[in-house]
């Protein structure tokens, strides 16, 4: 699962950050310091599924904003999957719902 969160995170931050004319965000560009596999792989090891929500909801804040808000087509549908991980009560749930959110965001990039 740790892979899926930061994947959902990097392409969150992608979204957010990357611009036609940069460079592309990779995995190990001080952006995603707070956000890689070892930090997910901890939070899921420890079991803090609030923790890992709170990390998410940063990045797809973010994410959100650079898509013009909830107001938009694409907002609204990442708004609503969002919800739906956020919703999760159990790591179980979350991974469940966690790769249609993955999926998404890789999609719209």
């Amino acid at each position: 699962m740790e892979l899926t969160l930061e994947a959902a995170a990097l392409f969150a931050l992608k979204l957010a950050h990357e611009r036609e004319d940069g460079s592309p965000l990779l995995r190990d560009d001080p952006v995603m310091q707070a956000y890689d596999r070892e930090v997910f792989g901890l939070l899921v090891r420890q079991g803090d599924l609030p923790g890992i929500q709170l990390k998410l909801d940063e990045c797809l804040t973010s994410a959100l904003e650079s898509l013009g808000g909830a107001t938009t087509v694409m907002g609204r549908e990442l708004q609503r999957l969002a919800l739906d991980v956020h919703q999760a009560s159990t790591l179980e749930a979350l991974s469940a719902r966690l790769g249609a959110l993955k999926d998404y965001l890789k999609a719209i990039l």
